[in-house]
């Protein structure tokens, strides 16, 4: 293997035979299906692109740190106080 690494760690053939063996055991579906990002509602969230100069940019990242929540989640809670929904 060719200086391959998975956060910096080198991958061995060993791992790489483990990875194999543990697929071809075969995974729990059900398991599978619950991980990823937590719903956001009622369902799956839907993508919304949006468009801001830099500076309100910088003033949101700011105001996310601040608050300790991510971006997507601030700007969740600037849309739900516009439209004064919970």
């Amino acid at each position: 293997m060719a200086d391959e690494a998975i956060n910096g760690t080198p991958v061995t053939d060993e791992m790489i035979q483990a990875w194999a063996d543990e697929a071809e055991a075969g995974y729990d579906v059900e398991q599978l299906r619950k991980r990823g990002r937590p719903t956001t509602g009622d369902g799956p969230g839907i993508v919304v692109p949006v468009r801001m100069d830099a500076a309100l940019l910088e003033a949101l990242n700011a105001r996310a740190e601040q608050k300790h929540v991510s971006r997507s989640e601030a700007i969740r809670e600037a849309v739900r106080a516009w439209i004064q929904i919970q």
